[in-house]
């Protein structure tokens, strides 16, 4: 599974909207979509699980698509180094 990182989402945008702009690719397997605690709109940036060939796919379609007036960045999130931490 690839996981994607999508940016500039408007803050308007719900977890189902989010769900069926990607679904067009392919099969969502896991959706993040943090949340103000405060106002409880989004914080205008998700996370997206898929298999590789379809988040490629989601990718190349929706990177610099207009959505809701504001224009999507979707990128591969790359997992995090394991590493020993800061240095002592």
């Amino acid at each position: 599974m690839k996981t994607l990182f999508i940016g500039n989402l408007p803050p308007e945008a719900t977890e189902e909207e989010v769900l069926e702009l990607f679904s067009q690719y392919g099969v969502v397997r896991k959706i993040e979509l943090p949340r103000d605690i405060f106002s409880g709109r989004n914080k205008g940036f998700a996370f997206i699980g898929m298999e590789g060939h379809e988040a490629r796919a989601a990718m190349s379609a929706l990177d610099g698509k207009l959505y809701k007036d504001k224009l999507l960045k979707v990128r591969d999130e790359k997992p995090k180094p394991k590493g020993r931490g800061g240095r002592r």
